[in-house]
């Protein structure tokens, strides 16, 4: 494994004291022993801990692994499941504080390497992210699974792009379909055999609203995956563009998400 770069110690009493909160003592026992972590502190609070024996663990390591490995552990999201917006807010927490290292805990509790944050305001507004604000929007989930690592590196450019994704694959998912872009939309949604319905296509008005929906599918592949793969990112206006899709993109998911499907044979 290659050597993990040394978290900045000024941060480790942050960092400590949101791992605290999410361990027992028995826990915080068995998670410094499967990860090689020596309790040096002679200390009975589990932060104290935490920190003291980190730092030292990082400081004879000469290198972030140990430590990296120990957050890891604690934050691996099968250790969560019973209290997800404690750990959801725990990770926004420490994102808050490891930003300025240049690292980000993403959804799956592993790092990613992200651009580093110069001061608190924009540290704050990149760990709130703009996901934050979007809830504002009423913003589809599948929206935020997919571009959640591009929001965080402010990448609204690849955001988009990844969003649209979301729409293909879960067109998909609910039909079993290999295909992508146009072909796939016409399959799912041919007038004589549809795979996907939005309504019981009975009446003249039912029917309408089923092409048009296939219309604004296309539309909205046309102008988010073609432009993004083919134009410069310096033609894009950032945050105003990629939130107006998002919306877009999460008005198309909240109708399929009361759609009926059958898989394809």
């Amino acid at each position: 494994m290659a050597a993990f770069p040394l978290f900045t110690p000024e941060h480790f009493e942050s960092v400590a004291r949101e791992l605290g909160e999410l361990v027992s003592g028995t826990q915080l026992d068995q998670l410094f022993s499967a990860k090689g972590i020596v309790d040096v502190s002679r200390q009975s609070t589990k932060w104290r801990r935490i920190h003291i024996s980190l730092l030292a663990r990082q400081e004879a390591d000469r290198c972030g692994n140990n430590v990296a490995a120990f957050i890891m552990a604690v934050m691996a999201p099968g250790r969560h499941v019973s209290d997800q917006l404690r750990y959801e807010t725990a990770r926004s927490a420490l994102n808050k504080v490891l930003i300025f290292d240049g690292l980000q805990l993403a959804e799956d509790g592993k790092f990613r390497q992200v651009n580093a944050a110069n001061t608190i305001s924009e540290a704050k507004r990149r760990a709130d992210g703009m996901a934050s604000r979007l809830r504002g929007r009423d913003i589809h989930p599948e929206i935020l699974r997919y571009c959640r690592e591009e929001l965080m590196q402010e990448n609204y450019f690849h955001a988009v792009f990844e969003a649209a994704k979301s729409v293909a694959q879960r067109l998909r998912d609910m039909t079993g379909l290999p295909l992508d872009g146009a072909a796939l939309i016409d399959k799912c949604f041919s007038e004589s055999q549809p795979q996907i319905w939005i309504n019981a296509l009975r009446t003249e008005t039912e029917r309408s609203e089923h092409k048009g929906f296939a219309l604004l599918l296309k539309g909205a592949f046309a102008a988010i995956r073609n432009p993004t793969a083919h134009e410069p990112k310096i033609l894009w206006q950032g945050e105003d563009d990629a939130a107006d899709y998002f919306t877009l993109l999460s008005m198309l998911h909240r109708k399929l998400d009361s759609a009926r499907a059958i898989k394809a044979n």
